[in-house]
């Protein structure tokens, strides 16, 4: 495989995430005293830091590889909203199909470190459903985009947060099997199986055991072929990527199935893991039709970014040499 290459054809690729976006706000500081007011620590904040979360770390993954990136959400009409969309737009993510709702917050998780250690977490946000006069506009920004732009894929980025309602998954699945638009999921359990028709779905061990509500003994390929068939008797989807955790990926595709499994790390922190996944995935196989080499990709492009500490997007050069080193 001509890595290079392949990595200079993602800039052919235009990608639309559609999900739930959100504000990450970190305060470092120290912790040298209890508080005389209440028996807890007082962190003396030294540094703020605010990053790009939710379904706009996957747009991260996808700008780091060279893909064009649309990002399609609802935010609210305040300064979070605000600096999340200065965030994007610094990063080259394009913001001109985000809706701003005057009766919604965006969803801001902001993290309190005390020498080196998490103290505390605060999450301001709205996690009910959006409104029909929501849906509606947030149903017209992705036609606009589809339209305008015709992005290779799509990724649904869920996490519950009420941006990605039944009604909204299901209409833009309709949408882009008529523009022939490949269609892949990061689901959580709410809306599990609302993406019906979809062309790659990848939740993890833990989501589709209470998913489909059932107990696994061991973790093999029989195993999993039948899990991949149970998913596909309620989802009619095309294709199985299933992580692992420290065993790897699993897909399945037709006939095709193999457990990848995942090379030797360092981990220093899993969160975002899943997003570098999934954005991987997208848009290797979007470029190059090859599941197998997609799973592949996207296994090591996972485990890398364990290495790092919060949550990060992929290094372009550190994954063309993994991909060189482990795959030819």
């Amino acid at each position: 495989m001509d890595f290079e290459q392949l990595f200079k054809n993602f800039s052919n690729i235009k990608i639309a995430v559609v999900g739930d976006v959100m504000l990450d706000t970190y305060l470092f500081g120290k912790v040298e005293r209890i508080s005389p007011e209440a028996p807890v620590p007082v962190v003396a904040v030294q540094r703020k830091e605010q990053r790009i979360g939710g379904a706009g770390n996957v747009a991260l993954n996808t700008v780091a590889l060279g893909a064009t990136t649309f990002i399609i959400s609802v935010i609210g009409a305040d300064t979070d909203g605000e600096q999340l969309t200065t965030l994007y737009n610094s990063q080259n993510i394009n913001t001109n199909y985000l809706v701003t709702s005057d009766y919604r917050i965006t969803t801001n998780k902001t993290r309190i470190l005390g020498s080196n250690q998490q103290m505390m977490r605060l999450d301001t946000e709205t996690t009910k459903d959006i409104s029909t006069k929501e849906e509606d506009l947030l149903l017209e920004q992705i036609k606009n985009c589809i339209y305008t732009n015709k992005p290779t894929v799509l990724i649904f980025e869920d996490y519950n947060k009420g941006v990605l309602t039944t009604r909204v998954i299901s209409e833009t699945i309709a949408l882009c099997q008529q523009h022939n638009i490949i269609t892949t999921v990061d689901p959580k359990h709410k809306n599990f199986f609302a993406f019906k028709g979809a062309d790659i779905f990848k939740p993890n061990l833990k989501e589709v055991k209470e998913g489909l509500n059932i107990s696994i003994d061991e973790i093999n390929i029989n195993t999993l072929g039948v899990i991949h068939l149970q998913l596909k008797e309620k989802l009619q989807h095309a294709i199985s990527l299933i992580t692992l955790s420290e065993k790897g990926v699993f897909y399945q595709s037709n006939n095709q199935s193999e457990i990848i499994p995942t090379h030797i790390r360092s981990i220093a922190d899993v969160s975002g893991a899943g997003d570098t996944v999934i954005a991987v995935a997208s848009l290797v196989y979007a470029t190059t039709k090859d599941m197998k080499l997609a799973a592949e990709m996207a296994n090591i492009a996972g485990g890398l970014v364990c290495e790092e500490v919060g949550t990060v997007a992929i290094d372009k050069q550190k994954l063309l040499k993994e991909c060189n080193l482990l795959l030819n």
